[in-house]
């Protein structure tokens, strides 16, 4: 049975670097579209599903902060990268509290993207990938059902990004052993970290929102000050 390529949309208003990536990226191969604003992009998501967007934050009319906002709450197994002007390291930090799974400052290298669009989709496949036994994971009053990708408070769905979710897991698989930023980036999004990357920070952020009974004081993903960060369980200070 033939595997069906991967699906990227590209939302950007250049219509230079539309051209350039409809090329490489159907190189790839993807199967790819691009759009130039987010009345395109809502007009072929109602058509079509993709298994990613790209977007760009300096877009005509709603911007893509705005757009990165509504495609995470309506297809929050989507991924989404980020594509951010070089120093506004601000819209980025906002773009991944906003639920992007990454995200890459322009001028960019296509190769670059690409790895990017890899490394996500890869993770979605692995989250997604049915196994015949699976244990799930449980802390306090959290369940996490390793089958179907869902953490689960008192019997309800919380939802997870790609990114969230590999994270959790990440940590989980290695409680009570503190992690540095190059670990974590390496075992939840596949590639080596970068000293001015903020994004394990902000998924942090992020999941101790959604677990913590107090974000501002940890008690499940703890700060190893000069280190990084350790996942304990039974919520024990250390």
């Amino acid at each position: 049975m033939t595997t069906q390529p991967p699906s990227i949309l590209v939302v950007d208003d250049d219509p230079r670097l539309r051209e350039l990536l409809q090329e490489y990226l159907s190189q790839q191969p993807f199967n790819t579209h691009c759009v130039e604003d987010g009345k395109a992009m809502d007009d072929i998501l109602a058509k079509q599903g993709f298994d990613l967007v790209i977007l760009d934050i300096m877009l005509p009319g709603e911007d893509g902060l705005s757009l990165c906002q509504r495609v995470h709450s309506a297809y929050p197994n989507m991924g989404i990268i980020m594509l951010t002007a070089k120093g506004d390291e601000i819209d980025r930090i906002i773009g991944l509290e906003l639920g992007a799974d990454d995200y890459l400052p322009k001028p960019f290298n296509p190769r670059e993207l690409v790895a990017r669009i890899k490394a996500i989709l890869r993770r979605k496949d692995t989250a997604n990938t049915p196994v015949n036994t699976h244990q799930n994971i449980t802390f306090a009053e959290f369940t996490l059902d390793t089958e179907r990708r869902q953490l689960i408070k008192n019997g309800e769905a919380i939802n997870l990004t790609t990114a969230e979710y590999t994270l959790l897991k990440v940590f989980t698989e290695n409680a009570n052993r503190p992690l540095s930023r190059d670990q974590l980036m390496s075992l939840s999004k596949g590639r080596d970290h970068n000293p001015y990357d903020r994004s394990i920070d902000v998924f942090i952020s992020r999941l101790r929102k959604t677990i913590e009974p107090d974000p501002g004081k940890p008690v499940f993903i703890q700060t190893v000050w000069g280190h990084g960060y350790v996942f304990v369980p039974n919520g024990d200070k250390s």
